[in-house]
């Protein structure tokens, strides 16, 4: 790292957890409360769609696809070890110590993670993980897109490298859309069922709340993204000959801690190593 700190970095250079680290150890440069708590939110998308989707390795309908999951699945990683390592600087342990993005991975219970319920529904059959990347990727693209103008740096430099990965994402999901519901009647029906499956979750994708009115232009404001949003998945289920799913929305929540029924195991899962062998390393 050149310079004195991360978050003097220009927008699009790489900027790796390690970096934010370092740069956070001084004071000046620790996110506030709120600026911590925007990271959490993102980061916990991040991790938590990283974890669903690194199911798939091995499972993917073809090895092509165990490698494109994959390496989305690491995009995300990575994505979110940046958004933690950063919130991490504004929680301290209990010694007084900041805490570390394994601290927010590892040790937080259910109620404490910020993502939305989207991330943490269940894959299903690969048309229904489809359905979701396509929703989650252009809402990231469009997020990340805008976020590159932050006026938080280290917010702005994440945004700038995170962007060019959720740009393949969306090809990555759009080209399956396309594949899945205009091939088969069967690659059809389950692409129409994935949509309707994963519709319920998006609206909360959108939700505002006080937060934003407290970051002013430090954040991205989700309703101010909404426009972009419909008219990409518009053009894009037009071309696939598919309807927009119109259903009532999910309860939603997950941004205030509450969760559907899935976030628990999933955590249990990914957690479980940490928690049986505090501080083993390898």
């Amino acid at each position: 790292m050149s310079g004195e700190s991360a978050t003097r970095i220009t927008p699009g250079n790489a900027l790796r957890p390690e970096d934010i680290v370092l740069a956070v150890q001084q004071p000046e440069h620790k996110p506030s409360p709120d600026i911590a708590e925007y990271a959490l939110r993102l980061g916990d998308d991040g991790l938590i769609l990283a974890q669903r989707l690194g199911w798939w390795i091995s499972r993917a309908p073809e090895l092509e696809e165990d490698v494109a999951l994959g390496n989305i699945a690491l995009d995300q990683l990575g994505h979110a070890r940046s958004f933690l390592s950063y919130a991490a600087a504004a929680f301290q342990r209990a010694d007084g110590s900041a805490q570390t993005e394994d601290d927010l991975a590892y040790w937080r219970g259910e109620e404490e993670f910020r993502c939305v319920q989207l991330v943490e529904q269940p894959n299903g059959d690969f048309a229904r993980t489809i359905a979701r990347q396509l929703v989650i990727s252009v809402y990231q693209f469009e997020l990340y897109q805008r976020l590159q103008n932050s006026s938080d740096p280290t917010l702005a430099a994440i945004a700038a490298k995170a962007v060019k990965e959720v740009d393949y994402h969306r090809d990555h999901a759009s080209q399956w859309v396309l594949r899945l519901a205009l091939g088969t009647a069967e690659s059809r029906r389950r692409m129409i069922d994935g949509l309707k499956l994963t519709w319920p979750y998006l609206e909360e994708l959108f939700d505002q709340d006080e937060l934003f009115d407290r970051l002013g232009d430090a954040a991205v404001e989700p309703s101010s993204l909404r426009e972009n949003f419909d008219a990409f998945i518009s053009a894009l289920l037009a071309e696939a000959e598919l309807e927009v799913p119109e259903l009532p929305r999910a309860s939603g929540g997950g941004r205030r801690g509450e969760h559907s029924e899935h976030l628990g195991y999933l955590l249990a899962e990914m957690q479980v190593l940490a928690r049986q062998h505090p501080g083993a390393s390898w």
